[in-house]
């Protein structure tokens, strides 16, 4: 397996790009400053804005980071379903004394003025979510050095990103908080999503090129098991929304371990495409509802969630999390990567202990 991954940063540890604001440059640059690989995600911003992330980045660490991008969407969302959410979600709109968004705001999220940002001043390591560019990218982004890894959600995803000519794959589990970063989002595949563990012994099985694993990692120990399993690395997001530096609202931060807030769901209800979040009164009121209409009901919601958070109401926020997020620590960002990196040592001086028996 290639190590052109591992060799960039010390501990096999990456920080998930979170996009609505939780990943920010003092949280990416906490974590390749204590030796994982801190990540920016581009996601709902523009192509500017992710340019000034990448030179604050810049200037407060040296180390190895990434950016996250969110391919374009292809057009498949019935406008009549939109609007009938839109219907459903006045009450909403009345309660917050807000207007509902404009759900046809844009479906590509400039993805190539970003890439060309890329292309044009490059980062260390470029990942995509929601599907796979074609191989002329990769070839642009390998020609200015950057590394380049793709979420997949199946082996069968796993292999359309190595025939694309990607570095590296993500095997992204069911577990994990935030968007499930299918390729293409089909309704009848709802609730059919398969647990890490057997996802990554089915890509490891698909492809040859390295994997990093993602989903409800929340403890050293379960890094050093799928390391074990096959892993290159682990991707953490939830561990890192409680996060000192991290951007997430002080209310979702504290909402991972409230027992209010005890599970998670994959829903529809926020965006239009499977996110996994802790389940709140919004969700639990409009997830059945919701249709399959990214990024329209994205565009339609983002007022209500901003205004939620603003009144400080959790019950109307999108408050994204993994299955591993009772376990949340409340840790500066660097000292929890020290944690988890001592968790691992441990956890692979115990497997070792006991094979030598």
């Amino acid at each position: 397996m290639s190590s052109a991954l591992t060799d960039l940063f010390p501990h096999p540890i990456v920080q998930a790009p979170m996009a609505g604001g939780v990943s920010v440059p003092q949280l990416a640059a906490a974590v390749s400053e204590a030796g994982g690989l801190g990540f920016l995600a581009a996601g709902y911003k523009t192509a500017d804005g992710m340019y000034q992330e990448i030179k604050q980045l810049r200037g407060l660490t040296s180390r190895p980071f990434g950016v996250n991008l969110f391919m374009p969407q292809p057009e498949h969302a019935e406008s009549g379903a939109v609007d009938l959410y839109a219907h459903q979600l006045a009450g909403e709109a009345a309660w917050y004394e807000t207007e509902l968004g404009d759900p046809d705001s844009g479906r590509d999220d400039g993805y190539d003025a970003k890439l060309a940002v890329l292309l044009d001043d490059p980062v260390p390591v470029v990942s995509f979510h929601f599907g796979v560019p074609p191989r002329e990218v990769f070839d642009k982004l390998h020609r200015v050095g950057t590394f380049t890894l793709v979420t997949a959600t199946t082996a069968e995803e796993a292999r359309a990103v190595e025939r694309a000519g990607a570095d590296a794959v993500i095997a992204q589990g069911v577990e994990a908080g935030g968007h499930q970063g299918t390729h293409r989002d089909l309704p009848e595949n709802d609730g059919a999503g398969v647990g890490l563990l057997s996802l990554l012994a089915q890509v490891r099985e698909a492809v040859r090129i390295p994997v990093v694993a993602a989903g409800g990692v929340m403890r050293g120990g379960q890094i050093a098991a799928v390391l074990a399993a096959g892993a290159s690395a682990a991707q953490l997001g939830t561990a890192f929304v409680a996060a000192h530096e991290s951007g997430a609202h002080p209310l979702h931060k504290r909402a991972l371990t409230d027992p209010l807030f005890p599970r998670t769901e994959l829903t529809r209800a926020f965006t239009g495409r499977p996110a996994r979040a802790l389940v709140n009164r919004f969700l639990r009121e409009h997830g059945r509802y919701a249709p399959a209409a990214y990024p329209e009901v994205h565009h339609l919601t983002a007022p209500l969630r901003k205004a939620a958070a603003k009144a400080e109401d959790a019950q109307g926020m999108a408050m994204w999390a993994g299955q591993g997020h009772r376990m949340a620590r409340e840790l500066p960002a660097g000292r929890l990567v020290e944690v988890l990196a001592a968790e691992l040592a441990e956890a692979r001086t115990a497997l070792s202990a006991g094979g030598s028996r």
